[in-house]
């Protein structure tokens, strides 16, 4: 394989904690009734659309269109969605930050609303301190299809051969192979150092 002289971080659940069900627990707190309005209502499909660039506005009015009794529900989502990040990975963000002090090349490439992303920036520094990050709801494609991955080596101008893309999701690590790089399923900072350097990266 190629040399790496590229390194891209997916966010959530890499960097940050992502959980819908932090505030929704205390709004809807019977499990059942709650574990229905994600399946039906505030769906995880519903919620990608705004990854992919819809506005909180069009979602939420297309939602209580369709379920008008849950709309206080429905708007909550966006109210609180601080919440649902309610912290980063200590490790995994002094791992970020030790490659970014041993000279790597490192950006971001994340599935994340261009609103929120905004506000995850002022609620986690580290968030500003790479070269970079494509956000796809600024660019209204989501991994794991091949033309994010595109647009951000074209952006970054990489090389994808070298670079190599770490994210929790398989399907997005298969996205990132399919598209010519090198990729990491990441379970622990741990087991991401090892694998790091197993690619002959020196931090």
């Amino acid at each position: 394989m190629a040399e790496i002289k590229h390194i891209v971080f997916d966010i959530g659940k890499v960097l940050i904690h992502y959980d819908p069900n932090i505030p929704f627990s205390r709004l809807i707190p019977d499990d059942e009734e709650r574990r229905l309005f994600f399946e039906t209502v505030c769906t995880n499909d519903w919620n990608l659309e705004q990854d992919r660039g819809r506005s909180w506005e069009d979602a939420e009015a297309l939602l209580i269109a369709e379920h008008p009794h849950h709309e206080g529900m429905i708007r909550a989502f966006r109210k609180h969605w601080h919440e649902m990040v309610s912290h980063h990975y200590e490790d995994s963000v002094i791992l970020l930050r030790r490659l970014i002090a041993a000279g790597c090349d490192v950006t971001m490439l994340t599935n994340f609303n261009s609103d929120t992303f905004a506000q995850a920036r002022t609620i986690f520094p580290f968030l500003n301190e790479t070269r970079g990050v494509t956000v796809s709801g600024d660019v209204a494609l989501i991994k794991p299809d091949k033309a994010i991955y595109d647009c951000h080596a074209a952006d970054f101008e990489l090389d994808p051969a070298s670079t190599v893309f770490i994210d929790d999701s398989l399907k997005n690590v298969e996205g990132a192979k399919a598209a010519g790089w090198q990729a990491i399923h990441f379970a622990s900072a741990e087991q991401l150092e090892r694998d790091l350097r197993g690619l002959g990266v020196e931090f």
